[in-house]
């Protein structure tokens, strides 16, 4: 399997993160914010309608929500 990230808009990565505990906390604009109680983890995930999230952001917005690649395509 190849260790490229799926490419997702901004709602998929939400609804991934949703999956794996973590609650839209506010929305501002265009930026979601989500929050995941038991860690007390933060994210905030750019959605733009139809628009597939830039790779530098897609790798900061994993990071802070502790998944990894492999997870993540679990998760799809």
């Amino acid at each position: 399997m190849s260790d490229k990230l799926p490419r997702l808009t901004g709602l998929e990565l939400v609804r991934i993160l949703e999956r794996i505990g973590f609650v839209v906390r506010r929305q501002k604009g265009s930026h979601v914010n989500l929050y995941r109680e038991q860690d007390r983890r933060r994210v905030t995930v750019p959605v733009h309608r139809g628009k597939i999230i830039p790779i530098g952001t897609y790798k900061a917005i994993l990071k802070d929500a502790d998944l990894s690649v492999s997870t993540l395509r679990e998760l799809l």
